[in-house]
């Protein structure tokens, strides 16, 4: 019996910083890998600060993860302190690009973490080999000239395939101009066994924070970005929390803590004199245990104004037995359809709606456990591989490219 060929693969990251892409992608690379494909990572960065905070690779929980799950993770050490909107600088040593192309040289297929590091990949001299660019957002107008050079990878045929992490990607990228034969849809998955209704964590993590096991409780995972309409979160945090004299609001994620002087500007906007309300809303930046904090909640927040797709955080937090309020960016709206509620930006309109999904949580109960099957991980990875190995066995028969000298 003939072995099955092992697929080599590099995934191309332009850091290690928290959000979801990262988080989704490194999910990604260890299923494939569990699966027995074969996989690098090379990251650009080595250290990253944005969110107003200062965030180094090895510290990174996607790091660990893969490096713990066998995959091997290098960098080219650049610190960068990147501003959202901008990429790095289309310069690259000979010392950055030969251990790229070393990289790249001992594998046969290149996974490009968003459109970013195609800065990198399209630089002159590298060995060519298939590149497929994971896009997880649907603005492609504020990627800054990364949405140029995935259009120039694509004219090179460098690029052979994106994938989409939702419709909202596929069409955004589509309008601005890639072809739509490049472009395949494999949603979002989670671990089901990890993210998953759990009672006994639900009273741990909320006897750790002294919240009441009967306070109702909005959780809101983010990173602090504009993209995320952090000051509209904390409008409708406090409309709803001058209602529920019980009630918590907590932030998690990056810049989403006490060190970061614009949430802590944003939260006296909001809440101004009304210190006992804001006293409720409590910073817990980046937290490792999300299936707990989801669990401990009644309700995941989303107030997103643009560029989600498929956000993680409201299927995490479904997933969970959280309700899901977003506004309708991206996919979203499908996302949460008869699970949960979809709302105007309006303090308002979200606060109500927070209202409503908190009395209605043992309702939809059984509608969130029936979509459980639908943002399965194992359907996701078996996505990635069938489109993996169907382009590396359509490239292995076309004529080799000569490599550049």
């Amino acid at each position: 019996m003939r072995a099955r060929h092992e697929l080599r693969v590099l995934s191309v990251y332009e850091g290690f910083f928290s959000g979801g892409a990262r988080i989704l992608h490194s999910d990604v690379v260890l299923g494939l890998a569990e699966g027995g494909q074969s996989h690098q990572v090379l990251s650009i960065h080595g250290e990253v600060h944005r969110e107003a905070t200062r965030q180094r690779m090895e510290d990174d929980a996607c790091y660990r993860a893969l490096t713990a799950g066998g995959v091997g993770v290098t960098s080219l050490g650049r610190t960068a302190g990147l501003v959202e909107g901008t990429v790095a600088a289309n310069v690259f040593s000979g010392e950055e690009l030969a251990e790229t192309a070393r990289s790249m040289a001992a594998a046969e297929v290149i996974l490009s973490l968003k459109e970013q590091p195609l800065a990198l990949l399209n630089q002159a001299g590298l060995p060519r080999r298939p590149v497929v660019v994971c896009l997880h957002r649907s603005d492609p107008e504020n990627q800054g000239p990364a949405l140029d050079e995935l259009k120039a990878a694509i004219a090179d045929g460098t690029v052979v395939a994106c994938v989409c992490c939702a419709e909202s990607t596929r069409a955004a990228y589509e309008a601005a101009g890639i072809p739509r034969e490049l472009l395949h849809v494999i949603p979002n998955g989670v671990d089901l066994l990890r993210f998953r209704p759990d009672a006994a964590a639900r009273l741990a993590f909320r006897a750790s924070l002294g919240v009441p096991a009967t306070a109702p409780v909005i959780v809101f995972a983010a990173r602090y970005a504009t993209m995320k309409n952090v000051p509209l979160l904390l409008r409708a945090a406090r409309a709803w929390l001058a209602r529920e004299p019980e009630g918590r609001v907590l932030m998690c994620g990056a810049g989403m803590d006490g060190a970061n002087p614009a949430l802590a500007a944003d939260l006296a906007s909001a809440f101004g004199p009304h210190r006992d309300l804001a006293a409720r809303v409590r910073l817990l930046g980046v937290r490792r245990d999300m299936e707990a904090v989801y669990a401990g909640a009644d309700v995941v927040a989303l107030t997103s104004a643009s560029g989600e797709a498929a956000p993680l955080c409201l299927i995490e937090g479904m997933m969970c037995g959280a309700v899901p309020v977003t506004t309708d960016v991206g996919d979203s709206a499908e996302i949460v359809r008869g699970h949960g509620f979809v709302t105007p930006p309006d303090p308002e309109a979200i606060a109500l709606a927070w209202a409503a999904a908190v009395a209605g949580r043992a309702g939809l109960a059984p509608a969130l456990a029936a979509a459980r099957e639908r943002f399965s991980r194992t359907r996701m990875i078996a996505a990635y591989a069938a489109l993996l190995d169907g382009l590396h066995t359509r490239s292995s028969r076309l004529p080799t490219l000569p490599e550049p000298l």
